[in-house]
C-alpha cells in the first residue's frame, strides 16, 4: 500500500514538472498567462512536501518498517 502511494505521488510529481515545462515552452512564442508555469510548479513543491511529510509520518507510526519499502 505505501509503494502505491509514493509511486502514485512520485508519478504525479513528475507530471506537474513535465506540464510546467511545456507551459514555459508554449509561453515563450505566445502571450500567455505568465503565472501558469509559477502554479504548476507550486503544486509541483506542494506534493513533494507532501509526500516528505507522509513518508516521515508513515516511519513514525510503523506504516514503513526499518527496512524501507
Amino acid at each position: 500500500m505505501a509503494k502505491t502511494l509514493v509511486l502514485l505521488t512520485l508519478a504525479a510529481i513528475v507530471a506537474s514538472l513535465f506540464s510546467a515545462l511545456a507551459l514555459l515552452f508554449r509561453a515563450k512564442g505566445e502571450k500567455e498567462d505568465p503565472t501558469r508555469v509559477a502554479k504548476a510548479l507550486t503544486v509541483r513543491v506542494a506534493l513533494s512536501v507532501t509526500l516528505f511529510l507522509l513518508l516521515m509520518a508513515g516511519f513514525y507510526f510503523g506504516l514503513i518498517p526499518r527496512d524501507g519499502l
